[in-house]
């Protein structure tokens, strides 16, 4: 990515931040930008050279370590399989071993795992390897977060960020993905509670429509000739680099008041309106305002989207009121 327009500042200097799943898609793009905006970065993965991705793919978190020192920021390539705990413990210690703190953590782990690639109703679903997705799509989340969160505890201060799919209730796909990406934005919730009382936020994160390696070879494109890609879909004229949703997160472990913002779901295109930063090339890509132009789709899956948006909007107006009711009943409560 040539001509990058970086932030004016390194506003995360002296910080450290864990990047788990830093290897490709958004978790190279976040790692970069983290990099970029001072911070020490811990790129972590499964995919190492010689050893590469059980997804068959080339990038290693070695490339991605090599990218951000490239770009004169600080890095280390540390292999770490997280659905393995004491591998995950030994990566923070070592952390702080050599750092002596650990202020950002991002879990970007599995986002495109193939086993969630499957479209396919539930009834015709395969599941033989449903326990494996689960195990690395969301327990791996579990564990890191959980073993960040000893030590951000113990220093009153960090931020732990789940990147997910979407910034509505549901997510697309086949059940176990819809169930692995609902269930991170429901553990932001659980967590953020927990943690604030120690000074730690937890929010959630999606990016837009992501131009991940991946998606690029789904185009038949490359990075510097993505806009090509818009004459198979005119939306992915408004697509996004890895590095967009990076500064996001950036921003937000910048900003003072992230813990008032604890528990929140956002989005890189909401993040751009609000801190003002823009992708690499200029442009400041916005998913959400975006007249979607939906006439790739077949008509039952439209009608399948169409539908359960209105169940989803009944579902969060009635869980809505019951939680407002419910909220009345504490002592001492503030506006909300």
């Amino acid at each position: 990515m040539n001509g990058e327009t970086p932030p004016a500042e390194r506003a995360l200097a002296g910080q450290v931040a864990v990047v788990a799943g830093a290897t490709r898609g958004a978790g190279r793009g976040i790692a970069r930008a983290l990099g970029e905006a001072g911070a020490t970065v811990y790129c972590t993965g499964r995919s190492v050279a010689g050893h590469p991705s059980p997804y068959g793919r080339p990038e290693t978190i070695e490339q991605t370590a090599q990218m951000i020192q490239a770009a004169g920021g600080a890095a280390v390539a540390a292999r770490v399989d997280h659905t393995v705990e004491a591998e995950v413990d030994g990566l923070f210690e070592r952390v702080e071993a050599e750092q002596g703190r650990v202020d950002v953590l991002v879990n970007c782990i599995a986002g495109e795992d193939p086993l969630m690639g499957e479209w396919a109703s539930f009834w015709d679903t395969k599941l033989d390897n449903g326990d494996a997705v689960f195990r690395q799509c969301l327990l791996s989340h579990l564990i890191t977060a959980k073993h960040a969160a000893r030590r951000m505890i113990r220093a009153k201060r960090g931020l732990i960020v789940e990147v997910t799919e979407g910034d509505m209730l549901a997510s697309g796909g086949n059940p176990m993905a819809q169930c692995v990406k609902t269930a991170l934005r429901q553990f932001v919730l659980g967590m953020a509670a927990e943690l604030e009382a120690h000074g730690v936020a937890a929010l959630a994160i999606t990016p837009g429509f992501l131009r991940s390696e991946s998606m690029l070879e789904h185009f038949g494109v490359t990075e510097a000739t993505w806009r090509d890609g818009g004459a198979k879909d005119s939306n992915f004229l408004e697509s996004e680099s890895p590095l967009f949703v990076g500064r996001a997160i950036a921003a937000l472990a910048a900003d003072p008041n992230v813990l008032a913002r604890s528990g929140e779901l956002v989005s890189s295109w909401q993040c751009g309106r609000e801190y003002g930063f823009d992708d690499y090339d200029g442009r400041r890509p916005d998913w959400g305002r975006l007249a979607v132009d939906f006439s790739t789709l077949p008509p039952a899956i439209m009608d399948v989207l169409r539908t359960g948006t209105g169940m989803q909007l009944r579902w969060l107006e009635t869980v809505l009121r019951r939680t407002r009711e419910w909220y009345a009943k504490f002592p001492n409560n503030g506006p909300q």
